[in-house]
C-alpha cells in the first residue's frame, strides 16, 4: 500500500509539471501580428497591343514664370516631356521632396529633352501659386526643368486630358504623343520612388539610344 501511494504521488508531480500535447489545443493561443498590408500598386502598363496609337499632340501657348508665351511649335525637333505638377499635391512632393524629379529633369534636360512643368491648378484652389511664389518655389525646390508654365485656366490640361498631379505626356520630335501616364508604377504616396520603375526614364532612354520603348501608356495617379 505504502508503494501504490508513492507511485501515486509520482505520478500526480509529473502531470502537474508536464503539458501533454493532447492538452496543448486548450491552451491560449499566442496572439499574432496583424497582417502586414502590402503597399498600393499603379495599375500595369497598357499591353502594346491595346496601347493608343501615336497622335498629333494638341498644340497650345502658354506663359512662362517670366510672362513669356511659349508654345509646343518652338520646340519641334526635340523630344518634350510634359509634365503635370501641383507643388501641394502629396504625390508631387512624393517626388520632389527627396529629388528624385528634379534629377530626372536635369538629367534629360542635358540630353537635349526639353522638360515642361505644367501647372493647371485653378485660382480659386487653396495650393494655387502666384508668379512670385512659384519663382520662389523653383528656387528652394531646385527644379530643373526647362519651364514651368502656368496653365491656370486649364487649356492646356484639358487639351491633352490630364486629370491628376503628377501625370506624364512625351512628344516625339514629330509632334506625336508617344507616352501617356503616370511617371512610376507605384501609387503608395509614401512609397520611396528611388526604388519604383520609372516608366518616363525608361521611355527616355529607350528613345534616345533609338530603341523602341516597351511601355507607351500607363494609368496614372494621384
Amino acid at each position: 500500500m505504502h508503494r501504490l501511494r508513492l507511485g501515486l504521488a509520482a505520478l500526480a508531480a509529473f502531470f502537474a509539471c508536464s503539458v501533454p500535447a493532447t492538452f496543448a489545443e486548450d491552451a491560449a493561443p499566442a496572439p499574432r501580428d496583424p497582417p502586414k498590408e502590402e503597399p498600393p500598386k499603379a495599375d500595369p502598363p497598357v499591353k502594346p497591343e491595346e496601347a493608343p496609337k501615336p497622335s498629333v499632340a494638341p498644340a497650345f501657348t502658354a506663359k512662362d514664370l517670366d510672362g513669356k508665351d511659349r508654345t509646343l511649335a518652338e520646340f519641334a525637333g526635340k523630344w518634350v516631356v510634359l509634365e503635370w505638377v501641383n507643388p501641394g499635391c502629396p504625390y508631387v512632393k512624393k517626388f520632389y521632396n527627396p529629388g528624385v524629379m528634379q534629377a530626372l529633369q536635369k538629367k534629360y534636360v542635358e540630353k537635349g529633352v526639353v522638360w515642361l512643368s505644367v501647372c493647371s491648378t485653378n485660382p480659386n484652389h487653396k495650393d494655387y501659386k502666384t508668379v512670385e511664389q512659384w519663382k520662389a518655389h523653383v528656387a528652394e525646390a531646385k527644379v530643373g526643368s526647362t519651364a514651368v508654365l502656368l496653365d491656370s485656366d486649364g487649356v492646356v490640361g484639358k487639351a491633352y486630358g490630364a486629370l491628376r498631379t503628377p501625370e506624364i505626356r512625351i512628344v516625339c520630335p514629330k509632334g506625336t504623343l508617344q507616352y501617356v501616364g503616370a511617371v512610376d508604377d507605384n501609387k503608395d504616396a509614401k512609397a520611396d520612388p528611388a526604388v519604383a520603375r520609372n516608366y518616363v526614364a525608361e521611355f527616355l532612354d529607350a528613345v534616345l539610344a533609338g530603341k523602341t520603348p516597351e511601355v507607351t501608356s500607363t494609368t496614372a495617379y494621384g
